[in-house]
């Protein structure tokens, strides 16, 4: 598979050793510091977005979704071993191109490797993503977690693979109540300038019709997509052939994201078709390694935005959890520390700091550089024992298989204003005693599913925001050491119900509290 190229920023402390080879996602960002910025805002300045209203991206938490995942015998169009290590022999001890090893333990379909057992005697198995129920239980934890809408990316031309995975990600996105589009990137194609309309208009719209699904982002009445690359070291194009696709994606209707490098306001060339975009996300991947460099990008992204607002031009900075890539690209093991959150979260906190609620966030199923936000193996005894990979102890503190999960719906809530500002994150590094209560839409847990809701108290509105619509409750899991009192009138009036445990059919309490839910208490 074509890889993403990736470089490393100079920092004002840290010079990063490596400028990356090709890589296989957006990568590690391009370019030195900037140096020029189209204003110099004031030392903590926050600076208000002015382009467009909140939307299905603008206000929201997006994430990048791959999907690229494929297992030899799992009946897809490749059917062989895809992005977890190629050829006949699949991943096994020296043959892997990824670094952060999943937890696997919810999906019912996995695929035997060739590595030693995990730590804990269990298989070493892999998912793929041609499952539909790898891709549902993506979209759950999507739900679960706030996360509002996917990014599904897209390398080259159509192919059996691509377009079953986007129609697995459109149905799991209508299923589980969230947003996606089309994310191009403008490596694997031949000719992108024409072969990505040919895509969109024959494929996208046309045989697939993705646009037509009502979990299609819409933003200012547009159907979105985003072309990332522009300008980036690597990728085809220049400003003509830039200019032109944006300009055919407007005339088709669209609102149009481009994903560029870090120093997009440097490359004078190509700032013509940069500023033809409605909305611009630089790429900010491997830009630091550190909380103190991550606070040093600060005044770029408010000179971005700045610049972006005296366009009109909507801005979406880009956040990550930390970076690994030695398996296959042979880096150093960790390379970037996730620092158990402290590394994301710090960025979740900058951002809102300087004025911004849009965020980007890379990546959610990226296990092969350890960007992934999505459930990976959390020590030892979740891992081959007989080849490293990436677990999420690596910086000493036991994390559960969700926390990053959790603490993006945290860092959503904070970008959104429903949890106050703060520099340190509040979401618990385990589970154990502090999970959050999740209520479903049908009995027996079926359906639709609640964010976690954790120790509050929550009226009509509260609810919705997280995902419970009112009446609309038929069953609940209430984590141990957690009471739940619901009521079914807002404000915590009306009758109540006090569960203690896991109820899995309203109907069955007295009196029936089945679509009756309006406001609860978790204490």
């Amino acid at each position: 598979m074509k890889k993403r190229k990736y470089t490393y920023a100079k920092l004002s402390l840290v010079l990063l050793a490596s400028i990356f080879a090709a890589c296989s996602d957006h990568g590690v960002l391009e370019g030195d510091r900037d140096k020029v910025l189209d204003r110099e805002p004031k030392s903590g300045e926050a600076i208000t977005p002015l382009a467009s209203p909140v939307g299905d991206v603008v206000g929201k938490l997006v994430v990048g979704y791959q999907g690229w995942f494929a297992c030899a015998g799992d009946g897809s169009a490749y059917n062989t071993w895809v992005h977890w290590g190629g050829g006949a022999q699949g991943p096994r001890p020296g043959n892997q191109t990824f670094d952060l090893w999943p937890d696997v333990r919810e999906y019912t379909t996995t695929y035997q490797t060739g590595y030693a057992n995990l730590g804990n005697g269990q298989p070493a198995k892999l998912f793929s993503s041609w499952d539909p129920q790898v891709v549902n239980k993506h979209f759950e934890w999507m739900q679960q977690h706030g996360i509002d809408c996917a990014a599904m990316q897209r390398f080259g031309k159509s192919d059996g693979q691509k377009d079953g995975i986007a129609v697995r990600v459109r149905n799991a996105a209508q299923t589980y109540g969230r947003k996606f589009f089309v994310m191009y990137d403008l490596s694997g194609w031949t000719n992108f300038q024409s072969e990505i309309k040919t895509d969109w208009t024959n494929v996208i719209v046309g045989n697939l019709n993705l646009t037509g699904s009502s979990a299609y982002a819409i933003q200012n009445g547009k159907p979105v997509v985003c072309i990332w690359g522009m300008g980036v070291s690597g990728r085809p194009g220049n400003v003509t052939s830039y200019t032109d696709v944006i300009n055919w994606f407007k005339a088709q209707g669209c609102f149009v994201i481009i994903g560029v490098p870090r120093d997009w306001r440097n490359q004078t060339v190509n700032l013509p078709a940069f500023e033809a975009a409605n909305m611009i996300t630089p790429w900010a991947v491997g830009t630091f390694n550190s909380l103190a460099g991550a606070d040093s990008y600060v005044p770029v992204m408010q000179a971005d935005l700045a610049y972006c607002n005296a366009r009109n031009i909507d801005y979406m900075p880009v956040i990550w959890p930390g970076f690994s890539w030695a398996n296959w690209n042979g880096g150093a093991q960790n390379q970037i520390p996730r620092l158990h959150g402290d590394f994301m979260w710090r960025q979740f906190y900058n951002v809102k700091n300087a004025g911004m609620t849009t965020s980007y966030v890379a990546m959610f199923d990226e296990y092969d550089e350890g960007t992934a936000i999505a459930k990976a193996a959390e020590n030892s005894s979740m891992r081959p024992t007989n080849q490293w990979f990436l677990s999420l102890d690596a910086d000493g503190v036991a994390v559960s298989s969700d926390f990053y999960l959790r603490l993006t719906r945290d860092g959503a809530q904070m970008l959104k204003g429903q949890i106050g500002l703060t520099p340190n994150h509040p979401t618990p590094h385990t589970t154990t005693g502090g999970a959050g209560v999740v209520f479903y839409q049908h009995i027996d847990y079926g359906g639709a599913a609640s964010q976690a809701l954790p120790v509050g108290n929550y009226t009509l509105a509260q609810l919705a925001a997280l995902g419970v619509v009112n009446d609309w409750a038929s069953s609940v899991r209430v984590p141990a050491g957690r009471t739940l009192i619901m009521y079914s009138d807002d404000n915590f009036s009306g009758t109540s119900w006090t569960r203690t445990a896991d109820t899995p059919n309203f109907t069955t309490l007295s009196p029936n509290a089945n679509d009756m839910v309006s406001s609860v208490r978790v204490q």
